[in-house]
Formats: C-alpha cells, structure tokens, sequence
C-alpha cells in the first residue's frame, strides 16, 4: 500500500484528543432515548427484506388483496400472508374485509413517504 492509500485510509478519523463538553451536551440532550432506538432498529429491519418492501410499493399504489400481490410478484399466496403478518404486527400495514376477501392498504401516508424517500436517496447515489 502506498502512502497515498494509508493517507486516504486515515482521513476518515479524528487524531486530535480535544473533546468538545458543549458540543456533546447539545448533541445527547437531542439523541432518542435508548428504548426508541431500539424500537427504530427493529422498523427499519422490516424494510431489510426486499419482498416486504415490493408488497409495500405496490400497496403504494393501490390497495390489494393477497391474491393479486401474490399474482404481481409471482409468489405464493402463503408466502404473501407470512409478509403481510410482519407487515401487520410493524404497522406497516392494515386491512378490511370484503366478504371473503381481505384487502391490505398502507397503515398511513408516513410509510409511502420513506419508501419515497429511500428511493430518492438510493437514486441519487446511483
């Protein structure tokens, strides 16, 4: 490795020992508490799987039932219900019922706004 490579290696840390109390303080008393951390942690793992977050997309875009997902994303019906429970128990997602047909939606306009969001990012890095 040259010089040059350890250089670059080393710019990402800081080699000074000053600490910065007033920065600090101001930083903690704005940080989440412990326990929803942990709760944010466990959200975004739900948007870890990308078949959860194609059955969110296209709940996006219209409500649907298990049937027509599963068709959409060339799945099984049980498959599409396992997701839909860990959708569910998230909040991710609701339903109704319709006579025998139960039809999902997005819990609320916050979730089409990450996925939105998530993209934009991910294309901006592209």
């Amino acid at each position: 490795m040259t010089n040059q490579s350890n250089k670059k290696i080393n710019d990402d840390r800081c080699d000074c020992n000053i600490i910065h109390e007033d920065l600090i303080l101001k930083v903690r008393s704005k940080l989440p508490e412990r326990e929803a951390l942990i709760k944010l942690g466990d959200f975004f793992k739900v948007f870890g799987d990308p078949t959860r977050i194609s059955i969110l997309s296209a709940l996006a875009e219209s409500e649907m039932c298990v049937c027509d997902i599963a068709y959409l994303l060339g799945m099984t019906q049980s498959a599409i219900s396992h997701q839909l429970r860990v959708l569910k128990q998230a909040r991710l997602v609701k339903n109704r019922k319709e006579g025998k047909v139960v039809y999902y939606t997005l819990d609320d306009d916050h979730v089409k706004l990450i996925i939105e969001m998530g993209l934009t990012h991910i294309h901006e890095t592209i």
